[in-house]
């Protein structure tokens, strides 16, 4: 029987400063929530709901009540929500009828914890058709809110809010969960809470409950006349007072540009002269929401005209963007000025300035060339302003206008305006302002990351034998600036050198090859303010890996010669911090070590190109791998090194066979990194060097692979494991089959492989209903792991086995293919060329697999879209499975 407890003292000693008397409070109430969860939640619903306990026990007791019915993660969510579910009903109607009536509470505090609490419940109950009476009840006390005193003021405040709380919630479901009806009278409350003669708190409160109810609201956007009504009110917000509610009322039309695109042409001429308006005002908060309601409308056209593209005639571009261009950029390119003093050397500042620029920068990508005659006079008028000492604002303004078009226009565009001021750039660098050289430097980022992305046909006109000289001599000498500084020409060189690796002009870079990696380890080694030498370490780092993934043949000596230098540099990071260091002097050691394991990895990865460049990485493998096992022995039992792991599996596609000599010393590693599904990235790695390693030792893993399967298979059915995971160990079981043969089945392990991806087939299946971009991408890793497992087995089983195991799932398994051809909007080429290798490797290998493909037209017609691909890869890939096939149907 649940019993209301005395919790104050607990609650408020869980806030105490002093961590004794902290702990003891935190351990009683997490002993009385796992003893006894009913009296728990109970105690804290009643803690809340006293207006006789103290202020800051109640909220304390709200937000407890809160966290115990949601969690970030999926898994720990629902078993939250089975919790809550498994509650006697009238314990639980107890609670929710408390939290209801702490509402009108007088503490504000009080009143806020209940609406969150309420809508978490709202968040369980109300998608299994539970608590219907919520709406209700919150109307009803809209309507029982009237006059203007402080409790019903309160009351309508804590109402709306509660409101806007449960439409956030529902608004994570795919499935409808209030009906027509519910919104409207929803809608109806929130608009009602906004009428001018309201108190501000409740205004507020009402349009941030409209702005989470507006994600319901497309059945009333389609009805002309409650569209105007709610972009009415919504427009009259956007000048209303206090500011708070400007802001969210812009927030409001950033959200209705996203969702109701095609609604907002009648509404432009309105919503340009309030933004207007707000940037005047010299509010910056309420400017930056008016701005991004422009960052939303291009973002929208770029996705209509990509959709149109690509085929799709049931979209329009109303091309409100080009429609109001040239005031637009006026407005924008004067907000570039008003930068924050300093605001370069500060990380992720979001500012009129920078939200300017990356609006700019989203017109250019919607409107392309267009953008061109209205940025450039800006930008060559101000660009080598020096008459007055804040003209360094024009000139650093001028130069983010000149990186911020960058990536929208063509290539041909593009690569004129470079070549017009690629010299004034360099020179730039030399600025005496620093804020002027920091953007420079980005903005020479910016040019070569466009160059890269535009392959061969403009990199002569910019980067050539003429300029390159005078380009690196620029970017080493800035390597040297302030720290800020140097990241982002670190960050310059890194695309400069994937650029010229695309466009197949490395050898440019092969005579600085030394010079430049000499001068990125400097950098990236630089003692500054630990926040700054971290950025500054990981762009100088990823800079040294392009610049060795693009290393011409001629400086393979060269990059072998980095070998012992990264581990000796490997070394020293095992060296104990010297006295008086800072307390994350080790966190930062072990950074380190990442990123040269990092460098490490591309490194072999780079000479095992070649069979000559190989017996290089083969000279140094064993003292590669003794380090590679330092690093992770480092790391105990805490985990396993991310970028080690990598590197190991690099090291393996060089040695081939010869990496079983390693294996006794790597295998606890492997082990401990498949197990460590908390850091499920390194849990992801791992599997995926496992594959590694099956594919270089073939025969030779398999007795290694007793011990693992257990890990993989417990993996794939844990909930605890993140899902990302999940497809990378289903291919890997490809990979061990194709290693292993029927040895592999002979451990008796196939079957339960065999309903595991079954299983996999259908919860893709499952999948195919989700819209949402999250779910369409990791059912593309799904589809693309199914077709890569089965592949594996195919190939590595016998005849024999293969009629054994595989016949009689082998219409099931060609069934599924069936369920990607008709999805394909949302199927890219690699799982294309996936499924077209798994029709082969069936068509070869399973006897009698002719009626299979004869009795599926969808097969045929798949085959020969993939032969007519550009993708030659694809299209080989097609022509070698149609071969197969036809050979099938044939030897029927």
């Amino acid at each position: 029987m649940a019993r209301v407890l005395d919790i104050t003292s607990a609650l408020q000693n869980a806030q105490n400063p002093d961590p004794t008397i902290r702990n003891q409070a935190e351990e009683q109430l997490s002993s009385l929530r796992s003893t006894d969860p009913s009296s728990y939640l109970l105690s804290l619903a009643s803690e809340l709901v006293n207006n006789q306990k103290p202020a800051t026990s109640r909220q304390i007791a709200g937000l407890l009540l809160k966290n115990s019915l949601d969690a970030p993660s999926d898994a720990k969510k629902a078993e939250l929500n089975a919790q809550w579910q498994a509650l006697d009903q009238g314990l639980k109607q107890h609670i929710k009828e408390l939290l209801l009536t702490a509402l009108p509470a007088e503490e504000p505090a009080a009143r806020h914890t209940a609406a969150l609490a309420i809508a978490k419940i709202a968040a369980i109950e109300l998608p299994l058709k539970q608590w219907t009476e919520l709406i209700p009840r919150l109307l009803e006390s809209m309507q029982a809110s009237t006059g203007g005193t402080a409790s019903g003021i309160g009351l309508k405040q804590a109402t709306l809010e509660t409101l806007g709380y449960v439409c956030e919630e529902m608004g994570h479901f795919d499935e409808v969960v209030l009906d027509q009806e519910q919104v409207n009278n929803v809608l109806t409350a929130v608009v009602q809470g906004t009428a001018q003669q309201e108190d501000s708190n409740v205004r507020l409160a009402a349009i941030t409950a409209l702005f989470n109810a507006l994600e319901f609201a497309h059945t009333n956007f389609e009805n002309e006349g409650e569209r105007n009504y709610l972009m009415q009110v919504i427009c009259q917000g956007t000048m209303g007072d206090p500011v708070q509610i400007r802001e969210r009322s812009f927030e409001c039309l950033v959200r209705i540009a996203a969702l109701h695109y095609d609604k907002l042409w009648p509404y432009m001429q309105e919503i340009f002269n309030l933004v207007q308006r707000a940037v005047r005002d010299n509010d910056e908060d309420v400017a930056k929401q008016a701005i991004e309601f422009w960052c939303t409308v291009c973002e929208e056209e770029i996705d209509v005209q990509t959709d149109q593209d690509e085929g799709d005639s049931s979209v329009v571009n109303h091309q409100l963007v080009k429609k109001a261009l040239q005031p637009l950029v006026e407005m924008l390119l004067q907000q570039l000025t008003k930068q924050e003093e300093e605001q370069d050397k500060e990380e992720g500042i979001w500012n009129l300035s920078m939200a300017a620029g990356t609006c700019l920068g989203l017109v250019a990508n919607t409107v392309s060339n267009d953008v061109v005659p209205l940025v450039l006079p800006f930008v060559t008028e101000n660009i080598g302003k020096t008459n007055a000492p804040e003209d360094w604002r024009c000139r650093e303004a001028a130069t983010f206008a000149f990186g911020s078009i960058m990536e929208g226009l063509s290539v041909e565009e593009a690569a004129k305006l470079v070549h017009m001021g690629m010299v004034f750039l360099c020179n730039a660098l030399r600025d005496p302002n620093t804020q002027v050289r920091h953007t420079t430097a980005w903005t020479i980022g910016r040019i070569f990351e466009k160059l890269q992305s535009s392959g061969t046909e403009a990199q002569p006109t910019v980067l050539n034998t003429d300029t390159i000289p005078n380009i690196i001599q620029v970017l080493l000498a800035s390597i040297q600036d302030e720290p800020h500084i140097a990241e982002k020409v670190c960050y310059a060189i890194s695309q400069l050198a994937a650029g010229l690796r695309e466009a197949g002009a490395a050898e440019l870079l092969s005579q600085y090859f030394k010079e430049i990696v000499q001068a990125l380890l400097e950098a990236g080694q630089r003692a500054c303010e630990p926040q700054a030498q971290a950025r500054l370490q990981l762009q100088a780092f990823e800079a040294i890996n392009e610049v060795v993934r693009g290393a011409s043949d001629a400086t393979q000596p060269l990059v072998g010669q980095l070998v012992p230098l990264m581990l000796s540099k490997i070394g020293q990071t095992f060296q104990p911090p010297p006295a008086g260091a800072p307390s994350d002097a080790r966190a930062r050691q072990q950074e380190l070590q990442g990123l040269l394991c990092g460098v490490l990895q591309v490194i072999v990865q780079k000479l095992s190109d070649s069979d000559a460049a190989k017996a290089m990485i083969m000279h140094y493998a064993d003292p590669i791998m003794e380090s590679l096992l330092s690093v992770f022995a480092a790391q105990g039992q805490q985990g396993v090194h991310e970028e080690a792991m990598l590197a190991v599996g690099a090291l393996t596609y060089a040695s081939g066979r010869g990496f079983s000599k390693y294996m006794h010393g790597f295998f606890p590693y492997l082990k401990l990194g498949l197990a460590n599904h908390q850091e499920w990235q390194v849990c992801q790695v791992s599997v995926g060097v496992l594959g590694d390693v099956c594919r270089a030792l073939e025969e030779q893993m398999m007795p290694f692979c007793a011990e693992l399967l257990p890990i993989l298979l417990q993996n794939l059915q844990s909930n605890d494991v993140h899902r990302n995971v999940k497809p990378g160990i289903l291919s890997c079981f490809g990979d061990i089959v194709l290693a292993g043969g029927d040895k592999f089945e002979e451990a008796g392990m196939l079957p339960t492989v065999l309903s595991m991806l079954h299983s996999a087939q259908q919860l893709s299946v499952m999948q195919q209903q989700s819209n949402d971009e999250e779910s369409l991408e990791y059912n593309t890793s799904l589809r693309m792991s199914i077709f890569e497992a089965y592949s594996g087995i195919f190939n590595g089983l016998s005849a024999p086995k293969i009629s054994q195991y595989l016949k009689p799932p082998a219409e099931s398994i060609i069934g599924f293919t069936e369920y990607m051809y008709n999805d394909r909007e949302n199927v890219d080429d690699g799982v294309r060329q996936a499924a077209i290798g798994l029709f082969g490797d069936i068509a070869c290998q399973l006897p009698g697999a002719g009626p299979l493909f004869q009795s599926r037209p969808y097969i045929q017609e798949l085959v020969r879209e993939c032969r007519n691909s550009d993708d030659q890869k694809l299209a080989g890939s097609a022509a070698w499975a149609q071969e197969a096939i036809q050979k099938a149907v044939a030897a029927r």
